[in-house]
């Protein structure tokens, strides 16, 4: 598991490839994958990594949310993050194959999970302070998150969940937003809270997930 922690040129780096023992506690970005993110090959080219490393905004707009991740990782104390669109080297199938199988178990351990909905805006004077505005509901019921079939593992797997806008305003948690995240969703607000998954039915499950959308069938 590769992980990105900042350096001292006011940007980010890529650990070594870390396991076990060696993994410090982490966030974890959940988000919908637009057009232009920033992968792995990107960093390992020059002028990208250069760009990371430096802290310079590269042309990907898909490095604002890395830039988000780990800003609100630092605010909550955490050095380390991860973001998988360029965390992992997709080039690698046995790396991609690797990582696939371990995505619960690295969303399940992370210390925060933040979701950021690219699709909800609700600016705040003072990004990370939790939004009473009550005109972004709209806009959280209809995000396009719920609606992706890899973000239902985000949801359920961590134990601390934080949802943020594109602007980075903190809408709320997993816990204080669970009526209406089991109002989108069908999942019982006992299974929000940590309810063992093995103890749902299959249908319940898969009733979670039918009305989601994935990129391929076999997901």
């Amino acid at each position: 598991m590769r992980l990105l922690k900042p350096n001292n040129s006011g940007g980010f780096s890529l650990t070594e490839d870390l396991v076990g023992d060696r993994i410090p506690q982490y966030a974890i970005l959940s988000h919908r994958w637009g057009p232009e993110e920033v992968t792995f090959r990107d960093l390992k080219d020059e002028p990208g990594l250069r760009d990371l490393q430096n802290g310079a905004r590269p042309s990907k707009h898909g490095y604002d949310k890395i830039q988000f991740c780990g800003n609100q990782a630092q605010r909550d104390g955490l050095v380390h993050f991860w973001v998988d669109t360029c965390c992992i080297d997709k080039s690698s199938s046995a790396e991609l194959t690797k990582s696939i199988n371990s995505m619960f178990k690295w969303y399940r351990n992370a210390a925060r999970c933040y979701v950021y909905l690219d699709d909800v805006s609700k600016p705040t004077l003072q990004t990370g302070d939790e939004s009473n505005d009550p005109l972004w509901g709209t806009g959280f019921r209809d995000s396009q998150w719920f609606r992706r079939g890899w973000t239902l593992q985000e949801l359920l797997a961590p134990a601390s969940v934080e949802f943020f806008s594109r602007e980075g305003a903190r809408l709320g948690t997993k816990r204080s937003l669970e009526l209406p995240i089991s109002d989108i969703t069908g999942i019982p607000v006992k299974v929000l809270r940590g309810f063992p998954l093995p103890d749902c039915t299959v249908p319940e499950r898969f009733a979670w997930a039918e009305s989601r959308q994935t990129t391929e069938d076999e997901d």
